[in-house]
C-alpha cells in the first residue's frame, strides 16, 4: 500500500507583476487502489497542484508538505519524484525531436528499474501495450509526439503508464481533445494499469464523460485554490447538472 499525503499546501507563481498565489491550502490523500476525481472550472489550480507535486520549476511551494510513503516529495527533484512511484500524465505532451518512443521508454524503464530490461522481453512488452491501445506499431520508431496527433500523445502518454508501473499516477485532463473511440481505449488503459498495480489515481477533469470509463471512489470540487466539496460520484452528476457557478467565489 503507497499513500500520497498533501497537507496545508500552497503554491504561488512568479508574474510581471510579481508573485500570485494559486494554490491556497489543499487538503487531500490518496492511497493505492483509489480513484479521486477532482473537477472544477478554467484557472482554479487543478492544473497547478499536478504540476507542483510532480516538480514544475515554474511553481514555488510557499507553505504545506507533499509525502508520498511517509517520504517528503518536495526535496525531491523531478527525476527523484518519478524514481519514487509518482507518475504525471500531462495536459499537453511535449515533443522530443530525435528521441524514438521504444528509446524514450527503455530508458524510462532502466532508470526505475536498475538495470535495462532484456531486449526480446521488452519489445513484447512494447508490442503488447501498444496492441491494447490499437497503437500502429510504427509509432515505436517515430520521435516522441513529434507529428503525432492530440489522440496518439494521449495514448502514448498511458502506453507510459503500462510499463512504468508507478505507485501514484496523476492525470491532468487525460481527456481533452479525445474522441468517443479514443477516450474508451484510454479510459481502459487507465484502467488496466490501476487494476494490474494497484494504482493510486488523481484524475483532473471537467466533464463526467471519463467518469463513465473510469469510476471515482471519491469527487473533489476545486475552486480558489482550494478543495471547496467532497463527495462520491453523485457529486459528478451534480456538477454536470449546475455547474460550477455556487462555488466560485467561495
Amino acid at each position: 500500500m503507497s499513500t500520497l499525503e498533501i497537507r496545508g499546501l500552497q503554491v504561488s507563481v512568479n508574474t510581471d507583476a510579481g508573485a500570485v498565489e494559486i494554490l491556497n491550502g489543499v487538503d487531500l490523500t490518496i492511497k493505492s487502489g483509489e480513484t479521486h476525481a477532482i473537477m472544477g472550472p478554467n484557472g482554479s489550480g487543478k492544473s497547478t497542484l499536478a504540476y507542483s507535486i510532480a516538480g514544475h520549476p515554474k511553481y514555488s511551494i510557499t507553505g504545506g508538505t507533499v509525502t508520498l510513503d511517509g517520504v517528503d516529495l518536495l526535496e525531491m527533484s523531478v527525476d527523484e519524484r518519478a524514481k519514487a512511484g509518482l507518475f504525471l500524465a500531462m495536459q499537453y505532451p511535449v515533443e522530443v525531436p530525435g528521441v524514438s518512443v521504444s528509446n524514450f521508454l527503455r530508458t524510462a524503464v532502466t532508470a526505475l528499474r536498475g538495470e535495462a530490461p532484456k531486449l526480446r522481453t521488452w519489445t513484447g512488452e512494447v508490442k503488447d501495450a501498444m496492441e491494447a491501445l490499437k497503437m500502429d506499431p510504427s509509432f515505436a520508431t517515430r520521435n516522441v509526439n513529434e507529428g503525432f496527433s492530440g489522440g496518439e500523445k494521449k495514448r502514448h502518454e498511458i502506453m507510459q503508464l503500462e510499463l512504468l508501473k508507478p505507485k501514484i499516477a496523476i492525470l491532468d485532463e487525460t481527456d481533452s481533445g479525445l474522441d468517443v473511440d479514443a477516450l474508451r481505449i484510454v479510459s481502459e488503459g487507465v484502467v488496466r494499469a490501476k487494476e494490474a498495480n494497484n494504482l493510486g489515481v488523481l484524475l483532473i477533469t471537467h466533464y463526467t464523460r471519463i467518469l463513465r470509463y473510469i469510476k471515482p471512489d471519491f469527487v473533489h470540487v476545486f475552486a480558489n485554490g482550494k478543495i471547496v466539496e467532497e463527495g462520491g460520484p453523485e457529486l459528478a452528476e451534480k456538477l454536470e447538472a449546475n455547474g460550477y457557478a455556487e462555488y466560485v467565489g467561495s
